[in-house]
């Protein structure tokens, strides 16, 4: 059964309103229905329900309800008069909605014959029409009959003809021999510690997930922009102003919760972006298909269909869960972050301050788990703070950094899970190179 999205102020059944007559509204919802029963929306009720109520709009020509605030107001229960810019819920979800769709699309195992998109920048429906761009044929050729030519004896070659011919032949077989050959070769010449690293990635026909984390975060609310702006005519005027300079509020300003306003889109870690797009960059070399994924937008589910890179540590629920259990674990102890190897009278690693105030460190957790309780090949990419994060990043995606691993390697190790413990140097901010500090193999 077709499940019906509504709007709760209008009971009356939506007339459908084009192209009734060629019945393709009726392959739009037919489609429609394969999407939402599919593994990227059918856990996703808010997704489902978007989709639904946009096509369903779009279908009953009633285009001027999608617009931001009406959709706020007709599927999410917002106020009529909701200000749209503290909160982003259509914005957010149609942001979800546009991912699902790539990912089901990219999935799908033949072409339907109409394709549901939802353009960036708009919440009106695209309907691709496949049959029609596949249903337009050339024009049949007419051939004449042959004309047929009289024989004649062919010219005998000169000797330059010969050295050209031959010539022409050595060239034909070469560009076919060389690439065979390079190929063998290729086949056979040892591969570098970082590309068996990442070997286990190509055994899945999936693209790799680059998973970053996005923790909650907050921002001032429109009201309490305004309220400063009335204090100090002429500040924050405008949208760039306010997501540009930060809210010069007195310290002993009292404020109410409702001043602060939760904001889904913010909240990347700045190392953790860092990795993500050294990450990205590798894969591209590599040529193996990547997307990165961020905050919820990946689940359990995802992390057992696909090969996966999960970044950050503290501020990634993944990373604490899948690293529970292992030899060296991220852990909260007495309010302090460390890493902590789980044997008895195991060691530690926690971010320290030495004696010069402009230099510190940062520990790091590379992991590499072939076959991790997803039952797919896991990599932990994740350090104490984001500067710890991009110096694992800097370790598993340069090969002179991984390279100096190769000592301490033992001689099956492609075939074993494996746990590195990095330290870097923090200078000014900045992270220094990566050095391995400890190592475990089983």
């Amino acid at each position: 059964m077709r499940a019906v999205v509504e709007p709760a102020d209008h009971k009356r059944e939506p007339s459908i309103h084009i192209e009734r007559e060629t019945g393709k509204a009726e392959t739009v919802l037919q489609e429609l229905d394969r999407i939402i029963a599919s593994r990227h929306f059918r856990s996703a009720g808010r997704s489902r329900q978007f989709l639904q109520h946009v096509v369903q709009q779009k279908l009953a020509g009633h285009v001027e309800r999608l617009k931001e605030r009406t959709i706020g107001t007709e599927l999410f229960q917002r106020s009529p008069d909701y200000a749209t810019g503290d909160d982003p819920v259509v914005r957010v979800q149609a942001g979800e909605v546009r991912r699902r769709l790539e990912q089901y699309y990219q999935e799908a195992p033949c072409k339907p014959p109409v394709c549901i998109k939802l353009p960036v920048g708009s919440y009106s429906p695209k309907f691709e029409w496949i049959a029609e761009e596949l249903s337009a044929k050339p024009e049949p050729l007419t051939l004449s009959p042959p004309t047929v030519a009289p024989i004649q004896r062919p010219k005998r070659l000169t000797r330059s003809g010969v050295v050209i011919l031959a010539a022409v032949l050595l060239i034909l077989a070469a560009v076919v021999c060389i690439p065979f050959l390079d190929s063998r070769f290729a086949a056979h010449k040892a591969t570098t510690v970082m590309e068996e690293f990442w070997s286990p990635v190509f055994k899945s026909p999936q693209p790799v997930l680059i998973c970053l984390a996005k923790p909650v975060v907050y921002r001032p609310s429109g009201k309490l922009y305004e309220r400063y702006s009335r204090a100090h005519p002429g500040t924050f005027q405008t949208e760039v102003e306010r997501y540009n300079q930060p809210l010069p509020l007195d310290p002993g300003e009292k404020l109410s919760w409702s001043d602060m306003t939760a904001y889904p889109e913010y909240g990347v870690d700045l190392g953790d972006a860092y990795a993500g797009l050294s990450l990205s960059g590798l894969f591209g070399q590599l040529g193996k298909p990547r997307q990165v994924r961020i905050g919820s937008n990946y689940s359990f589910q995802d992390l057992r269909n696909s090969p996966a890179v999960v970044v950050g540590a503290f501020n990634n629920r993944w990373t604490m869960d899948l690293t529970a259990n292992l030899h060296f674990a991220f852990v909260e102890k007495d309010g302090k972050f460390t890493i902590q190897e789980q044997t008895p009278g195991g060691r530690n690693w926690l971010q320290h301050v030495p004696n010069s105030p402009s230099e510190n460190a940062d520990y790091a957790i590379v992991g590499r788990i072939l076959d991790s309780r997803t039952g797919q090949f896991i990599a932990i990419v994740a350090g104490i703070n984001g500067t710890g994060t991009q110096a694992a990043a800097e370790f598993v995606s340069q090969p002179e950094y991984m390279e100096k691993l190769l000592h301490n390697l033992p001689s099956d190790w492609q075939k074993k899970n494996m746990e590195v413990v990095l330290k870097t140097t923090i200078t000014d901010s900045i992270a220094g190179p990566p050095q391995v500090v400890a190592a475990y193999f089983w």
